[in-house]
């Protein structure tokens, strides 16, 4: 646990923050991008189309998830210590929740760029799986934890989500609502 990390409390309340939004920002766009991918590429939607759903979601998720971040971690400090939180500290957090997922929603997106659709299907769904077992794996040693078992928590719970993502893709083609 964060604690165990010898540090001042203040220096592990930043840390334990900072860890927060990484992992959270990494695991969300892993799965919310490749959800979206997946479902719209099990509908039968063109590729261009999924290229330009995926770009466009990660940059105005990154940004939404960033300020979400900031608004969030400074109201939480105020609570926590009834007076005016510390704007730097906040922005760090966001700063760090959108870069996190903006570079994370990428992995499931370049398949994309170099393989036709059904190949670029499976390798995209392949890539986040393995990036959120790793996700669960950096985390885990971050705080010094045993890193199996979170490892693979991260990736049962992830790869739930993008089951989602092609169940409904799917069943909106089947319906003749999509493609």
């Amino acid at each position: 646990m964060i604690k165990s990390l010898n540090m001042p409390e203040n220096d592990r309340e930043k840390f334990a923050m900072y860890v927060r939004n990484f992992v959270f920002g990494v695991e969300d766009s892993l799965v919310s991008t490749v959800g979206l991918l997946s479902g719209i590429a099990s509908a039968g939607v063109e590729r261009g189309t999924i290229l330009l759903t995926g770009v466009i979601l990660i940059f105005v998720e990154a940004l939404s998830m960033a300020v979400g971040s900031y608004l969030s971690e400074f109201s939480a400090e105020e609570y926590m210590k009834h007076k005016e939180a510390s704007f730097q500290r906040s922005f760090i957090g966001g700063v760090i929740m959108f870069f996190s997922y903006f570079l994370a929603g990428f992995i499931p997106l370049f398949p994309y760029v170099l393989a036709p659709r059904s190949i670029a299907f499976i390798l995209s769904i392949i890539a986040s799986l393995l990036a959120l077992f790793a996700l669960g794996v950096v985390s885990a040693k971050t705080v010094k934890r045993p890193f199996l078992r979170s490892a693979f928590r991260m990736l049962l719970l992830g790869g739930v989500a993008i089951a989602v993502g092609v169940i409904v893709g799917g069943f909106m083609q089947a319906a003749g609502l999509a493609g």
